[in-house]
């Protein structure tokens, strides 16, 4: 099955801030974002269209022609917990320093690590596999494309920060 992993546009939240599953505004540049991502994508010819409930994922489905994209909360951010919002430096909870040394299995206060994310992405990529479509697009976040690429092999714990797609980024995979 192809599979094509779309990252959402660029998001109007300061830099370093801490956004997850807050629903957040897109840049005014999102007109121009999307444009660029939907001719990327044209080419394809989806037996099915998936995309993360969060309006910055359906906008994006939504102007690319895919109003019907079926919405699966697995599909989401990282939940950040109590740390929603708020700028990374700014973060006083002493357990961010935990999540520093070991952010793949310790959880933000209130949220998720990426374990836990991890494991509901996986879920829904056992289900894709089920399905029998040869083409899916996915319209979704950098944490989540991330995921799918460690559950692929094309990415590690190690590297797959250097490895995230940019804002309005397209990844093709065979899985």
């Amino acid at each position: 099955m192809k599979l094509i992993m779309v990252r959402h546009t660029s998001v109007d939240v300061t830099p370093g801030t801490c956004y997850g599953q807050s629903d957040v505004g897109l840049r005014e540049s999102f007109p121009v974002e999307a444009a660029a991502v939907a001719s990327r994508i044209a080419r394809y010819a989806p037996d099915r269209v998936y995309t993360s409930p969060l309006s910055r994922c359906v906008r994006l489905a939504e102007h690319c022609g895919y109003s019907s994209a079926l919405r699966d909360a697995r599909l989401m951010e990282i939940n950040f917990g109590e740390w929603e919002m708020k700028r990374f430096d700014e973060i006083t909870d002493p357990r961010i320093n935990e999540w520093y040394d070991d952010f793949f299995n310790v959880r933000a206060t209130g949220g998720e690590s990426f374990a836990d994310q991890q494991a509901r992405v996986a879920d829904f990529l056992d289900d894709l596999r089920d399905s029998g479509c040869r083409c899916v697009i996915v319209f979704a976040h950098g944490g989540t494309i991330l995921q799918v690429m460690m559950l692929q092999g094309h990415a590690t714990k190690e590297n797959a920060f250097d490895m995230q797609p940019p804002y309005g980024g397209v990844i093709e995979m065979d899985i």
